[in-house]
């Protein structure tokens, strides 16, 4: 499974124009799919999410945390199949992004932690989803003190080795 899988992205990053080196530069390792999902949740856009079973339960842990804190913590996106990654990305392209462009704010098919089903992009209210403004909310704050209690930590901070921009809404259950 693994070199087929590894063969897929190869072939998928060929089509869309991916460096060969990409893993390399970004220093990121091969994501891959979980064999089970669960239902979450739906997120703030009303399609259903998914996480792996121990993601899930630990997502749903944390949020009744956070709510117990008074402190609102919604989905706007889980689990992403590498086939819904190479879509997004060849919008990006038709709508005239170069690769450059699209890959500095997405990452390449089979490298997105959201293809491990451990991965949530999260917002809360009265906050524009995929901003960088969340990280001046109650909820980023929270989510820095007390993420790591549920097994979530932020992928993205700032200047990370990855060149992925900084994504203070992206936690990774670990």
């Amino acid at each position: 499974m693994n070199s087929s899988y590894a063969k897929r992205i190869a072939q998928l990053h060929k089509e869309l124009g991916i460096p060969e080196d990409y893993a390399a530069q970004r220093k990121l390792n091969l994501q891959y799919e979980p064999d089970t999902l669960i239902p979450i949740e739906n997120d703030i856009f009303s399609r259903l999410q998914q996480l792996t079973v121990e993601a899930a339960s630990c997502w749903n842990k944390m949020r009744e945390a956070a709510k117990q804190d008074d402190v609102i913590i919604s989905v706007v996106s889980a689990f992403r199949s590498v086939d819904y990654q190479a879509d997004i990305i060849r919008r990006k392209l038709t709508a005239g992004q170069s690769i450059e462009q699209v890959l500095a704010v997405s990452a390449a098919p089979g490298y997105s932690e959201h293809h491990t089903g451990r991965c949530l992009d999260l917002t809360t209210l009265h906050c524009k989803p995929l901003e960088e403004e969340f990280e001046n909310t109650t909820a980023f704050e929270w989510l820095t003190k007390n993420a790591k209690n549920f097994g979530f930590s932020l992928s993205y901070p700032r200047n990370n080795p990855h060149r992925v921009v900084y994504e203070p809404w992206h936690w990774l259950f670990n």
